[in-house]
């Protein structure tokens, strides 16, 4: 058992011990509450100060026992304390209760359910981006490595609901499961799926048939990584190139050409224009591969005429400073009369 909670045990059964004391002299020996209680102090205290009054046979009986319940008592308490100061617990407990509070803050974030292999690279690549999350392992073991990292995690099974209110998953964004278990992975969607009905679900399959599962459970997407990883070995064969511009356009470490998405606002001035008339490609020279409606068809190789609207979700390709240019003119309010005029008044200038 954690020495914390064996010194807060400790503590109940001592005030316990303090009230059953005082109110045992009040009945037995017929004192006032204020003598009473300092006969229990003193004599769980075991100080060697003479009693308050002088004691029948029944309240040197009483007596006694509690002496003997009180030095018990103390001992396991004064032991606790120096397990918690010798061992470092204390500055673990105040580091913990940082990391509490900043779990407790957290808005708007995702929740991780494993630190393996898989889990360790998510944290990664979401620690790079950077996007809020909260680790959630029971393996003791793990759980020093995710200290070491400096990710905010919490200890627990997460299968458990407790667990995950812990983590905010009510007001989390998405939660990951990516647990090697996938009975404990269907559990945990099952679990999450009825703590957050409106949660962004991601769950691991590794047998043949647990994408179904994992579906019915509440999972919004199911990927099974022996499944990928067997697939993207026999394309880097079959289609090498092709797979090298995935992973460059793709990879985190290749910072010449990235590939995107971006939603489009409900309040976006280029809402009702086409591709060609927003002006997307001629401010930034970013490539739109594919638009995402709110419904989920997608459409590849848009054609300059198609037009955009509100939550339509833009998949794009480009350097990573003209995504971001992109990023900030959508969400900056402008339209695209406003980028229109301003190429006017540039050609005005050049002409000048």
């Amino acid at each position: 058992m954690d020495p914390v909670r064996h010194l807060k045990i400790s503590i109940m059964v001592l005030l316990l011990l303090l009230s059953c004391g005082t109110l045992g002299y009040v009945l037995i020996e017929g004192w006032g509450s204020l003598d009473a209680l300092y006969m229990t102090v003193i004599t769980l205290s075991t100080v060697g100060f003479h009693e308050v009054h002088p004691l029948d046979h029944a309240g040197k009986i009483f007596t006694m026992i509690l002496i003997l319940f009180g030095v018990s008592v103390i001992g396991y308490i004064v032991g606790s304390l120096a397990q918690i100061m010798f061992e470092g617990q204390f500055h673990r407990i105040i580091g913990r209760r940082k990391v509490e509070k900043a779990i407790e803050g957290l808005r708007e974030h995702y929740i991780i359910c494993g630190f393996g292999r898989i889990g360790a690279l998510i944290c990664r690549e979401f620690a790079a981006r950077p996007l809020p999350f909260v680790v959630v392992e029971k393996d003791p073991a793990v759980i020093d490595r995710l200290a070491e990292e400096g990710y905010l995690y919490l200890r627990g099974d997460a299968t458990s609901d407790d667990t995950l209110l812990k983590a905010g998953i009510r007001q989390a964004k998405g939660l990951i499961s990516v647990v090697t278990s996938d009975s404990e992975n269907v559990y945990i969607t099952l679990t999450a799926r009825g703590l957050n009905p409106a949660l962004f679900i991601l769950a691991r399959s590794s047998e043949e048939g647990s994408e179904i599962k994992l579906k019915r459970a509440g999972a919004n997407k199911v990927v099974s990584p022996y499944l990928i990883g067997g697939s993207r070995m026999a394309q880097a064969v079959l289609r090498p190139n092709v797979v090298d511009f995935i992973e460059i356009a793709t990879g985190r470490e290749h910072l010449e050409l990235q590939m995107e998405e971006i939603v489009i606002p409900e309040h976006s001035g280029f809402i009702g224009e086409s591709l060609a008339s927003s002006g997307f490609r001629k401010e930034t020279g970013v490539i739109i591969v594919g638009i995402k409606a709110r419904d989920g068809h997608m459409v590849f190789n848009p054609e300059s005429h198609t037009k955009i609207n509100a939550a339509d979700t833009l998949i794009l390709l480009g350097e990573p400073s003209a995504i971001l240019k992109l990023e900030q003119l959508i969400g900056s309010g402008t339209g695209a009369d406003e980028l229109i005029n301003k190429h006017k008044d540039k050609g005005r200038h050049t002409n000048a």
